[in-house]
């Protein structure tokens, strides 16, 4: 006989050991402009849709959390980078943009980094976290 495992509990440790950062969603809302001056194309205006914790991972990173957790709670990514965020956040979109507005850890490389969302946040029928598929659009 196996022990249920208790979700709220590994809720609370995504929550208080993954998502550590603060993590920007925001969503395109028009065409960016060009600038005739310079013949560059400016960002899209845009809408906030969420701001809070949450963690930037690469595919590696991903697999680490698992580890933590003490489980297998997400498939392998075909992206090389996923938002995880806590249930209380928004879906985030196909298309929004993620940035990482603040890092909890000096070396984290996230910070001035944007990422674009490939799909719609991951659905389960059970959750401990969203994840959300992304591409980096920056480079470091």
């Amino acid at each position: 006989m196996s022990t249920p495992v208790d979700l709220d509990a590994v809720r609370q440790h995504l929550e208080s050991t993954v998502m550590v950062d603060t993590v920007r969603i925001s969503r395109p809302t028009g065409t960016p402009i060009l600038d005739v001056v310079t013949g560059l194309v400016g960002p899209a205006p845009a809408v906030l849709v969420w701001e809070g914790p949450g963690a930037v991972l690469s595919a590696h990173g991903l697999g680490t959390v698992e580890r933590l957790v003490g489980g297998k709670w997400l498939d392998d990514t075909s992206s090389w980078y996923g938002l995880v965020t806590p249930l209380a956040a928004p879906l985030a979109q196909r298309g929004d943009r993620v940035e990482v507005a603040a890092a909890a850890s000096a070396t984290a490389g996230t910070v001035g980094r944007v990422w674009q969302v490939l799909d719609p946040a991951e659905a389960s029928t059970v959750e401990v976290a969203r994840v959300t598929r992304l591409d980096e659009i920056t480079t470091p």
